[in-house]
């Protein structure tokens, strides 16, 4: 979908944000957003961000 942020810092606050507060998952943010979870977890890796499962969360 073209709302999510084209800025990778942007993007992890986004994606952060909505699994806070309306996605149990990010398998389920990813489903309803139309994204390809490994290739959202690669894209994140590769602007420096690691996904936490622990905790939910890319940092």
């Amino acid at each position: 979908m073209d709302i999510l942020p084209k800025d990778p810092a942007m993007l992890m606050s986004f994606i952060n944000m909505k699994l806070r507060d309306e996605y149990r998952t990010l398998e389920d943010f990813c489903a309803v957003y139309g994204l390809d979870e490994h290739k959202l977890k690669a894209r994140m890796e590769t602007s420096g961000f690691k996904w936490i499962p622990g905790i939910r969360q890319f940092r």
